[in-house]
């Protein structure tokens, strides 16, 4: 299967790498291994291989794992099919993290030839701390990161759940290094714009920082299916269930929004999901990125279908105002 679709890339960062402005979230690649790796059933390596394919096909060109998912089972098993996928592979972009709790910055570098072989030896494009939360300072972990790249391990370096301060502060000290940080991951959608209002966003742009968005459809919500027929929250399988937004209050709450997402997507005749996708990639021009998963092929088109349009500013402001009435701030 060849790569057929041309999309347009944008930078990571103050960097001269370009991604696409959705990849692929491959925490569902966990293999139900690990507490983290449980939020997700498991799937087969079969259908992990259709899934990576289907979305290199589609123009996305790097995918967003990590250590912790399923304690490196996600890591291998995007590595096992980028391999079996081939040459096709060969220029796709690998994001993956550290995991810091209850660990010190030298585990950074004593780990990372554990992250190398959990890749088949693919390359770590951007290298991430997962958390803020360690036994070492920002500045170690920085300096630690810094030792990487110098060692040719990794490209870029980036940091995940940062607020403001510490995303400036490992900004910092990295320009004393001679390098940048390119990216911040962190929760934002429709329902969770709290970034907006604590200075993340603000001090990325600022910055040059490339925001990643995680969970940009809220597990699901803002696809409209599970207020359709609230009846599927019951067969959602892992803990996702007991989360706000799924209860009927929740479901309530924010019905207004996926009303004007259904407009909208009749309008543009692609499907809420493409729309809310959509919205999150333009409204704030080149600075956020999003990081969709998929467990099933039409996950992963309805993921590549967003990159094919662009809402007009009329429409982006417009779903902004109703989101703001019903979103986290």
């Amino acid at each position: 299967m060849s790569i057929n679709i041309t999309i347009p890339l944008r930078k990571l960062g103050n960097s001269s790498t370009e991604i696409s402005a959705l990849g692929l979230g491959c925490w569902q690649f966990s293999n139900g291994k690990g507490l983290v790796g449980k939020f997700w059933a498991s799937l087969d390596q079969a259908d992990i291989k259709q899934i990576v394919e289907m979305s290199l096909d589609g123009g996305i060109n790097w995918f967003d794992t990590a250590e912790i998912y399923g304690k490196g089972q996600s890591e291998k098993a995007l590595a096992t099919a980028l391999k079996s996928i081939g040459k096709e592979a060969d220029d796709a972009l690998i994001a993956t993290k550290w995991w810091p709790i209850m660990r010190t910055a030298s585990s950074i570098t004593n780990t990372i030839d554990a992250r190398k072989q959990a890749l088949d030896g693919r390359p770590i494009t951007l290298y991430q701390i997962h958390q803020p939360f360690s036994f070492s300072s920002v500045q170690k972990e920085m300096e630690a990161m810094a030792e990487l790249h110098r060692n040719k391990k990794i490209k870029h370096i980036g940091v995940s759940n940062f607020n403001a301060e510490k995303m400036k502060e490992a900004a910092n000290v990295l320009k004393g290094e001679g390098l940048s940080l390119a990216s911040n991951q962190v929760k934002y959608s429709l329902l969770d714009r709290r970034i907006e209002k604590n200075g993340v966003l603000e001090a990325a742009k600022q910055l040059g920082i490339t925001i990643i968005a995680y969970s940009p459809l809220e597990q699901g919500i803002l696809s409209g299916k599970f207020h359709k027929n609230p009846e599927l929250v019951k067969k959602i399988k892992g803990p996702r269930k007991h989360m706000s937004f799924f209860k009927p209050s929740g479901l309530a709450k924010t019905q207004e929004l996926i009303d004007l997402l259904e407009e909208k997507a009749i309008k543009y005749g692609v499907s809420q999901t493409q729309i809310a996708l959509n919205w999150l990639i333009h409204f704030h021009g080149d600075t956020v990125v999003a990081i969709p998963g998929a467990s099933k092929p039409h996950h992963v088109q309805e993921n590549i279908g967003t990159l094919t349009f662009k809402l007009t500013e009329e429409d982006l402001h417009e779903i902004d105002e109703v989101s703001k009435q019903v979103a986290i701030f």
